[in-house]
């Protein structure tokens, strides 16, 4: 009996890799459907009717033991002033929150000193949402889950932070303007 030749070596891997790609998409039609994506996290959390504006923030990160690819964003950077509503979706791997804070001046976000704790200052915040699954604030919101949060804005510069320890430094932070 002799060998393959590496062109037919070649190619049963090729017909091979084909026909399991083909079996794994068609195994995919015999699964339950399920929600995907930015906002799957909501499934077991029943989110009221928000009031006025909607900002829809996610948190993410990298997971894994180093925190260095963190980001709290938004799907705008302007919003009316008067009442705005803050949905938070946790798309990460850790517990997060999101703190609304006046930024001073011409101060930016991302620039506040970092404590050693690892935290800001969260002097004249203006409320949070940190609670899974709820308004308001509480331990964090939970991987895969949200948190909201409803009130009145005067027209201003904000910057929404997560102010757990590291989390801020690591980049979780965005600005909103209020006009």
């Amino acid at each position: 009996m002799t060998g393959l030749s590496r062109r037919s070596t070649v190619l049963v891997g090729v017909l091979a890799t084909l026909a399991l790609t083909a079996l794994s998409i068609a195994a995919l039609g015999f699964l339950p459907p399920r929600q995907t994506g930015l906002f799957a996290g909501r499934a077991g959390c029943s989110v009221p009717g928000l009031a006025g504006a909607v900002v829809d923030v996610t948190a993410t990160d990298m997971g894994g033991p180093m925190m260095g690819a963190m980001r709290l964003t938004s799907d705008r950077a302007t919003v009316a002033h008067g009442r705005v509503s803050f949905l938070v979706t946790n798309a990460g791997r850790y517990t997060h929150e999101m703190v609304i804070l006046p930024l001073p001046g011409t101060g930016t976000a991302g620039t506040r000193p970092v404590g050693g704790d690892g935290k800001i200052d969260e002097t004249g915040s203006l409320g949070e949402a940190s609670a899974s699954c709820a308004e308001g604030a509480g331990q964090g919101i939970l991987p895969r889950t949200v948190g909201w949060l409803s009130l009145d804005l005067a027209p201003g510069r904000y910057e929404l932070v997560c102010n757990f320890p590291g989390h801020y430094s690591s980049g979780m932070y965005t600005q909103l303007t209020v006009t």
